[in-house]
């Protein structure tokens, strides 16, 4: 999805490294990509759910590690992102398919996307290739990569699927709501970096 130019603005101090261990548990969560979508398409219903639930452990620590031991680099900066969004996108459509979550909670997250393409291109126009991340864009991506396996959940026909089914809409319409506040706080952060552009050049 197309955040990801935003959110790989390069944190401070980045370097060209690429054998790390925060980019080894990146790599690990993209290749558990088809896996997850093999699941949840064949209805394999608790694979599907180790693997996001190992999916958020890692994206939690790749993040910890790398600002801790000082490991971030421009090659994590660019796999962690895409890891978040691949999974936002196979969930969608694996659930879709499923007919568990509703037509109209995919084209509300896709037509943010869209927003986010056009805003980011017309950046890149002026000499602009990135933001930077913002908390509230990553805590809407948290609040989808939760809410997604409750729904997932709640499909069930027992006290399960009732106890999670109000949780993961909980945090689907938090997930929604962050989603698109967030595209407000990158405009007006792009209007900010295009203001200083112009001062500069005059």
């Amino acid at each position: 999805m197309n955040e990801d130019q935003a959110e790989a603005a390069e944190p401070a101090g980045a370097s060209e490294r690429v054998l790390t261990l925060p980019n080894a548990l990146s790599t690990l969560r993209l290749l558990g990509v088809p896996v997850f979508l093999w699941a949840i398409l064949d209805e394999r219903d608790l694979l599907a759910l180790v693997i996001l639930m190992l999916s958020g452990i890692t994206d939690y620590l790749d993040g910890k590690i790398a600002r801790a031991f000082n490991m971030e680099s421009r090659v994590g900066a660019f796999l962690d992102p895409i890891a978040d969004r691949l999974y936002i996108l196979t969930t969608m459509l694996g659930l879709v398919w499923r007919d568990i979550i509703p037509v109209w909670l995919v084209v509300a997250l896709l037509a943010r996307e869209a927003v986010m393409a056009v805003m980011l291109l017309y950046l890149r126009g002026r000499g602009q290739t990135g933001l930077p991340v913002h908390f509230v864009g990553k805590a809407a991506t948290f609040n989808l990569l939760y809410a997604f396996p409750m729904l997932l959940l709640a499909h069930r026909d027992d006290w399960i699927g009732e106890l999670a089914r109000p949780i993961g809409w909980g945090f689907a319409w938090w997930g929604v709501s962050l989603y698109w506040l967030s595209v407000v706080l990158y405009a007006v952060q792009a209007k900010a970096v295009l203001g200083r552009t112009r001062r500069a050049s005059t």
